[in-house]
């Protein structure tokens, strides 16, 4: 199995689930969408990555906020309320008959394309969602064994050409440094910022714990995660100092702990970074007394 912060355990129910495709439910196998669709073509499109947890999706407002923003910032319309694609979500799981460890993707470009082009004016359809449901609990085992991180030499882009706030389909880049850090023996990439300072992961944010302080990036260069944003939240509510700055690989290679956060994985240890070992090289107290309030912090959530 690959190693990584989106391991998964197998689940055999995953070959038979019904995918969401512009208000059908399609076989997993015949789930299809037209090769003139504006995603396929030029990665026009944005997404989110939702938990349900319990019969609930967490932290739903937060992903529905940071979806409509997305949308705003690329022109794309939505032809729904919030409401209703929540709906539409809960409508998948639903048919799936999926309550808990369940990871769901909501997809939306801005539609279908009259011939291969970027100009959104040749768009002939309104937006086609897609959203795929699947039964996914994290690897428990890739939580203890921690992951390895390689600095990628692609940095993150600065804000006035593709801003990493944005969710959308294009994220080459990122897959290039993935591409980077796996020839490097890594699992996933560390990447800094347009100024050289630490930022974040191709798929997930960074955090640093040193002295007993969480460190992060300003968030200027980075994904705008829930998760991320969760966990500074819980180190707030429960008096752990938490500070957004700038910081070196210098600092970081320094650090006691280092973790990456995500929706799939929640908090996952770093062990490694550039062949370096972090702090003792274990799931280190901090982190696991983060994962375990950001856990809490669910829970919360789906009974408010």
């Amino acid at each position: 199995m690959v190693h990584g912060t989106h391991n998964a355990e197998h689940d055999a129910r995953n070959e038979t689930v019904k995918i969401y495709v512009n208000g059908e439910f399609l076989p997993r196998s015949e789930a299809k969408i037209s090769v003139f669709d504006s995603g396929y073509l030029i990665g026009d499109g944005i997404w989110e990555g939702i938990r349900l947890h319990k019969g609930k999706l967490a932290f739903i407002d937060d992903h529905m906020k940071r979806l409509w923003e997305a949308s705003k910032s690329t022109g794309i319309n939505l032809p729904w309320t919030k409401t209703e694609l929540i709906e539409l979500i809960y409508k998948t799981c639903k048919e799936n008959d999926m309550h808990d460890e369940v990871h769901v993707r909501a997809m939306i470009t801005r539609g279908i394309k009259k011939t291969p082009s970027q100009d959104p004016r040749l768009t002939i359809s309104g937006p086609n969602l897609v959203i795929i449901a699947e039964h996914k609990k994290a690897s428990n085992e890739t939580k203890e064994k921690g992951v390895k991180l390689f600095t990628s030499t692609i940095r993150r882009g600065s804000p006035d050409y593709l801003d990493p706030k944005l969710n959308c389909h294009s994220k080459l880049h990122e897959v290039q440094a993935l591409i980077q850090a796996i020839e490097a023996g890594a699992d996933e990439a560390l990447m800094l910022d347009i100024n050289g300072f630490v930022c974040t992961c191709n798929a997930t944010n960074f955090f640093t714990v040193k002295n007993n302080e969480v460190w992060t990036s300003t968030g200027q260069y980075c994904m705008n995660g829930i998760t991320r944003a969760k966990v500074i939240e819980v180190c707030e509510k429960h008096g752990i100092k938490c500070r957004q700055k700038d910081f070196s690989l210098y600092d970081t290679y320094g650090a006691d702990e280092a973790f990456v956060t995500g929706t799939f994985g929640g908090l996952t240890p770093v062990i490694k970074i550039d062949g370096k070992q972090i702090g003792n090289g274990k799931y280190g107290t901090m982190t696991k007394k983060l994962s375990e309030l950001y856990n809490d912090l669910i829970e919360e959530s789906i009974h408010g």
